[in-house]
C-alpha cells in the first residue's frame, strides 16, 4: 500500500474517486489518490500478492490461503490477481473488487506456495459461480467488499489444503490485537519493488474502529463492517494482497479468518495512521452461510 492519504483496493479493478483496487494495470482500472485496492497483476509473469516486510510461509502453514487467477487476455494463461480463503469444500471467500460476474475466466489454486514452481501440492479448480454481496457498489468506502466463489468441483485434504475457521457472528477484535496477513502481493509500493514467488506472512496489530474512524486515520471511510490493522509505517498489505485473509487466534486457541483484504492508502503502502483495511468477516457471517446453503 502507498504513502498518500488516499486509499486503494489491494487489487487493480474499477474503483471510485475515493477508492480503487490495487492491481497493476492502469488500463484496466483508474486509481484514486485516496483508496487503493490491494490486487496486483504482473503481466510479465503470473499474478501474485506480497506483504510489505513479510516473511516466507512454510508450505504446510496457511493452508486455507488460495491464489485467485484470471484469464485476463484470453491467451490461454491464468494470472494471479488476488488472494482468497477456502471456507468450504466448494467455496472460496475473496473481495468483491477482485471479481466480475463471469465465472468462466477464473480459477483458484489451492495448496499453493511458490507461484513459479509446481510443488506437487496444488489443486487447480475452475470457478463455477461468482456471488458478489448485493450491497457492493464498486465503491470501497461503501463497504460490502466481499464475494464467494462456488467451485466447479470439491477440493480435498492432501495435507496442504484446509478449510478456514470463521469467527462467530458479530465478533470484534480488541485494539492492538496481533493478527496475520498472508499473500503474494508487492514487497513495496511499485511494480519495481517486486512480488515474491513464495507466499508471505506478516503480523498486523488491529486498530479499533473508534480510532481508525478518526479524521487523521481513515475517517468516514472506516466502517463498522471493516477491520483496520497496521498503520505503524512499517508493515502493511500492498498491491496484490486483495481478497486474502487476515487470520487471528484468540482465547479459544483456534485460528480464524477475521478479515478479507480490501483497501489501503495510495502511494506508499506502509503509511503511518493509514492501516490496511479488511472486510470484517463476522459482520457478514449470516450472508456467507446463506450463500453456501443456497449454492450447494
Amino acid at each position: 500500500m502507498g504513502s498518500k492519504t488516499t486509499s486503494f483496493p489491494l487489487i487493480l479493478r474499477a474503483a471510485s474517486e475515493s477508492a480503487c483496487p490495487a492491481r497493476m494495470d492502469d488500463n484496466l482500472y483508474h486509481v484514486d489518490e485516496q483508496l487503493r485496492p490491494v490486487v496486483f497483476i504482473d503481466v510479465m509473469l503470473s499474478k501474485r500478492h506480497t506483504v510489505r516486510t513479510g516473511v516466507h510461509v512454510a508450505a504446510r502453514r496457511s493452508k486455507n490461503t488460495v491464489s485467485l487467477q484470471e484469464n485476463i487476455y484470453d491467451d490461454g494463461y491464468h494470472y494471479h490477481i488476488c488472494g482468497g480463503a477456502l471456507i468450504d469444500v466448494f467455496h472460496v471467500m475473496t473481495a468483491a473488487h477482485c471479481v466480475g460476474p463471469d465465472a468462466s475466466v477464473y480459477r483458484v489454486v489451492l495448496g499453493e506456495h511458490d507461484l513459479y514452481e509446481d510443488g506437487g501440492t496444488e489443486q487447480i479448480v475452475n470457478v463455477e459461480q461468482v456471488i458478489i454481496h448485493p450491497g457492493w457498489t464498486g465503491e470501497l468506502g461503501n463497504g460490502n467488499d466481499i464475494a464467494l466463489l462456488k467451485l466447479a468441483k470439491s477440493v480435498y485434504d492432501n495435507g496442504f489444503v484446509a478449510i478456514a475457521n470463521l469467527p462467530h457472528a458479530g465478533a470484534m477484535l480488541p485494539h492492538m490485537f496481533t493478527c496475520y496477513i498472508t499473500g503474494w502481493g508487492l514487497l513495496g509500493s511499485t511494480p519495481e519493488s517486486g512480488a515474491p514467488d513464495k507466499l508471505q506472512v506478516a503480523p498486523l496489530n488491529v486498530v479499533e474502529h473508534s480510532i481508525c474512524s478518526q479524521h487523521e486515520w481513515w475517517g468516514s471511510l472506516a466502517l463498522e463492517s471493516m477491520v483496520c490493522a497496521g498503520g505503524d509505517g512499517i508493515t502493511a498489505g500492498c498491491q496484490g494482497d486483495s481478497g486474502g485473509p487476515l487470520s487471528c487466534k484468540k482465547g479459544d486457541d483456534v485460528w480464524r479468518v477475521h478479515g478479507v483484504v480490501s483497501y489501503g492508502p495510495g502511494g506508499m503502502c506502509n503509511q503511518v495512521s493509514k492501516p490496511t483495511v479488511f472486510t470484517r468477516v463476522s459482520y457478514f457471517k449470516d450472508w456467507i452461510y446463506d450463500v453456501i446453503k443456497g449454492t450447494r
